[in-house]
């Protein structure tokens, strides 16, 4: 069983997940179930893995059990960053609040930790001054029970209605928050993305206050469109609601291409070329592919090579098979995979290596470079693994350096 299967379009695990299904089916041929709630090509999926039309279904908004409103809602971007969070924090707010007033609740996704506490910090000075009437403020008994909380702003948050929910607090509390809030003990939960995989936690009312984060390396950046309908996935809660309400909260600039998304949602593409090198070197390394024509047979089994077919354009699919070819010989030339005249190929130890302990090909090469050394010194060897790039998301506070 594959569950959300639309998880091949993710930059860091869709290569992974297609690759291991793909070896899966090469060499078992399990039966599969794929399971979806985003993905529009569902045709394309079914053809990588072999569904016929008659075991393949598409079911469309009708089979909710609760019926999905969604929007997009703008903000006056200014330039105070600071000062931009608290305007999309208003806006989420007037967005929950009229639920809220209705015996619902919020659902509120923010983009990092630190901001699901800043954030529930502010909703509880805000609810204050609307007047908007909690009940948890007045239960006994659910105050002696967050006192069991072991963090303290969490505890004091609780006993307002208002939560916070994020992978760096601990188990117990997390499990606390979220069955409080399935009581309806906590009307507003402000949480990063982990409420949108795998718990299911759903709301009358779910906003996105922040449709971007902070990343190490590319500095702002856009959430996954797929992170953002899985999130709005999360509105209306069967048995207690006839609709549930979904609203991303936006840049006036960005409003567009949100309700594009919201209206035809986001197509599963391939993310296998980025890491071509390495998954094919894995293969090789596994014993998997043993000849040119293995690989050729291999690619057609990829979910890549279908998407290829089905966008011939966008994947440049003529020359596919040539920049498999070129890979392939840039892995021979690099020491990765021997190669004989008969097309025969095998790996190398470098190409075991890499593979075995996932290493980064090009942090291998740069090891190969090192050992070719006449001498070896501890800057160089030092150097070498800073320099490597599987630690290119790791920052180095000020006082570190």
């Amino acid at each position: 069983v594959i569950d959300e299967v639309h998880l091949l379009d993710s930059e860091k695990r869709g290569a992974v997940l297609e690759v291991t299904v793909s070896r899966l089916r090469r060499l078992q041929d399990p039966r599969v179930v794929a399971l979806s709630a985003t993905m529009p090509n569902i045709d394309d999926v079914a053809e990588w893995l072999d569904a016929p039309a008659e075991t393949t279904y598409a079911f469309g908004d009708e089979y909710r059990p609760v019926d999905l409103e969604t929007g997009v809602k703008t903000y006056s971007h200014g330039s105070n960053a600071f000062a931009d969070k608290y305007r999309r924090l208003y806006r989420a707010l007037d967005l929950a609040e009229p639920h809220v007033r209705e015996d619902g609740q919020a659902l509120v996704f923010v983009s990092s930790r630190q901001d699901t506490v800043q954030a529930a910090k502010k909703a509880r000075d805000e609810i204050t001054e609307r007047d908007i009437p909690i009940d948890s403020r007045d239960d006994y008994d659910f105050h002696n029970e967050a006192k069991e909380l072991t963090n303290d702003t969490l505890r004091q948050s609780v006993t307002d209605g208002v939560g916070f929910h994020h992978a760096g607090l601990g188990k117990d509390d997390r499990d606390r928050v979220e069955e409080w809030f399935k009581q309806g003990k906590i009307k507003f939960l402000f949480s990063t993305s982990t409420l949108a995989w795998g718990v299911n936690l759903p709301a009358r009312c779910v906003v996105i206050r922040d449709t971007k984060y902070h990343d190490p390396l590319e500095g702002e950046t856009d959430i996954s469109p797929l992170d953002v309908l899985q999130m709005l996935g999360r509105a209306g809660r069967p048995e207690y609601d006839d609709v549930g309400y979904g609203w991303v909260v936006c840049d006036r600039a960005d409003a567009d291409k949100y309700r594009k998304l919201l209206r035809d949602g986001k197509e599963i593409e391939s993310r296998l070329a980025a890491d071509l090198e390495s998954h094919l070197n894995a293969e090789i390394a596994m014993g998997t592919i043993r000849g040119l024509e293995d690989v050729m047979a291999w690619l057609e089994t990829t979910f890549y090579y279908v998407r290829a077919q089905s966008q011939p354009e966008q994947y440049d699919f003529p020359t596919l098979r040539d920049r498999v070819r070129d890979t392939l010989e840039s892995l021979v030339d690099d020491g990765f995979v021997a190669a004989d005249d008969d097309l025969a190929i095998e790996p190398t130890g470098l190409g075991r290596l890499a593979s075995k302990y996932y290493l980064r090909l090009d942090t291998a090469r740069r090891f190969r470079r090192l050992a070719d050394r006449e001498t070896l010194t501890v800057d160089s060897v030092l150097e070498t693994v800073a320099s490597a790039g599987e630690f290119d998301s790791v920052s180095a506070r000020s006082a570190e350096s």
